[in-house]
């Protein structure tokens, strides 16, 4: 998908993965299958470092933030991501996959926020999870270059919010 869902198929992924289209058929039978193993591959692995990094962060906020925007440095992933979020709004069976992702990653998220404040209430650990989902996702378009130019001052300003909303104290100014 390094040059876009438009220019996927069959018969470009043997090309460039140098095996013969039969045999790639002999797995995938359609486009639409393969889109499907891919995604299930990309989505499973990240929803993996999720889990990893809100699970043994022990409690700190701070590695927890680093990790998931480190992620966004791979401009590979980025585009791939952008990619996915295309076909979801056209598939419906990529958007049930993708559904399942963010559900899963929102409760990852969700579970970790609980650890740090046992006394806040579920429904509040959900929404907060999911605001921090949103705003890490949703700046992913900006800090790829997809949307703006990445700047210290917004990372700043994305990592103090971010860092909040997971119970790690106020947001901090540039």
């Amino acid at each position: 998908m390094d040059r876009g869902n438009a220019e996927l198929s069959l018969r470009t992924v043997a090309a460039e993965a140098g095996v013969r289209l039969g045999h790639l058929q002999h797995y995938f039978r359609t486009r639409a299958d393969l889109v499907q193993a891919v995604l299930a591959r990309v989505l499973a692995r990240s929803l993996r470092e999720v889990a990893d990094v809100t699970g043994s962060a022990g409690g700190a906020v701070e590695p927890v933030v680093r990790s998931l925007l480190a992620q966004q440095e791979d401009a590979r992933l980025v585009r791939l991501f952008t990619e996915i979020w295309a076909l979801a709004a056209h598939d419906g069976s990529v958007a049930a996959e993708v559904r399942a992702f963010y559900r899963d990653y929102t409760g990852h998220v969700a579970e970790f926020v609980r650890s740090r404040d046992p006394g806040l209430p579920p429904h509040l650990c959900r929404a907060r999870a999911e605001t921090f989902v949103m705003l890490i996702e949703g700046a992913s378009l900006f800090r790829s270059g997809v949307a703006a130019e990445a700047s210290a001052a917004t990372d700043a300003e994305l990592t103090g919010l971010a860092t909040a909303l997971l119970g790690g104290g106020p947001p901090t100014g540039p």
